[in-house]
């Protein structure tokens, strides 16, 4: 069944999704500040790929005060917009029964748009 979801979600706007993720990769990844912040979108966009199936779960160590500066950083610099267009797409998909269930997984991904550091997925 998530082979099937995902193949929706990809064909339903997910392909786009990560072609945005990977276009902001490159463009964080040009200055050395921005590393951190390119190797999120980057596993960002690994999940956004096929979300079905995955969990997105908290790392197993405290991820310390690093973790709560960067996070307050991307929240600022693009984690509000990324967050809130995670959020429309869910309420458009939301409207249909049938597109549910990827308006959940915006929401997943909105949350960790949010507040990437600190989290992996498996």
């Amino acid at each position: 069944m998530n082979t099937f979801l995902n193949i929706i979600w990809f064909l339903a706007g997910g392909f786009l999704i990560v072609i945005f993720y990977l276009l902001g990769t490159l463009f964080l990844m040009l200055t050395i500040v921005g590393i951190p912040f390119g190797l999120q979108t980057f596993k960002l966009s690994g999940l956004a790929l096929f979300p079905f199936g995955k969990q997105v779960v908290s790392k197993e160590h405290d991820p310390g005060c690093l973790s709560l500066v960067l996070n307050v950083l991307w929240l600022i610099i693009a984690g509000l917009e990324i967050a809130l267009i995670h959020m429309i797409l869910a309420l458009v998909f939301a409207l249909t029964l049938i597109g549910l269930p990827i308006a959940v997984q915006h929401i997943k991904l909105a949350r960790l748009a949010l507040t990437p550091f600190g989290y992996s997925f498996k």
